[in-house]
C-alpha cells in the first residue's frame, strides 16, 4: 500500500521536525541561562567595584541596574521558553504515537500482502 508508505514517512518527518524543535528550544534556554550567568558576574563585579549592593541607594551603579534588568528579562525569556519546551514535548510524544501507529498498519498490511501474493503464486505455479 503505498499510502501507507507515504503516511509513514510523514509521520516520520513530523517526529523529525518536532525533534529539532525541541533540541533549539534546549539550545536556547542553556544560550539564556550562560548569559543570565555571565550578568550575574557583572553585577557582583560593579558591586565590588563601588562599594555598593543595596539597589535602592541613590549611589547604586547605573550599569549593575540595567544589568540586574537585562538579566530578569533573560530569566522571564528562560521560563517562556520552558513552557514552549514542554508543550513541544508533549508534541513530539504525541507524534511517536502516531508513527507507531501507522508503521504497525504498514506492517500488518505488508504480511497480509506477502500472504496473498504466496498463495497466488503456488496456485499458478
Amino acid at each position: 500500500m503505498k499510502s501507507r508508505e507515504n503516511l509513514v514517512r510523514l509521520k516520520q518527518f513530523q517526529v523529525n521536525e518536532k525533534r529539532k524543535q525541541l533540541l533549539q528550544l534546549d539550545m536556547m534556554i542553556a544560550e539564556f541561562d550562560r548569559m543570565a550567568t555571565e550578568l550575574d558576574l557583572q553585577i557582583v563585579a560593579e558591586e565590588k567595584k563601588a562599594g555598593i549592593t543595596d539597589t535602592g541607594h541613590f549611589a547604586y551603579p547605573t550599569f549593575a541596574k540595567a544589568a540586574r534588568q537585562r538579566r530578569d528579562n533573560l530569566k522571564n525569556s528562560q521560563a517562556d521558553l520552558q513552557q514552549q519546551r514542554e508543550a513541544a514535548e508533549s508534541a513530539l510524544n504525541e507524534a511517536e504515537a502516531e508513527l507507531s501507529k501507522a508503521e504497525m498498519l504498514e506492517s500488518r498490511d505488508g504480511r497480509g500482502r506477502d500472504v496473498d501474493s504466496g498463495g497466488r503464486s503456488a496456485m499458478i505455479g
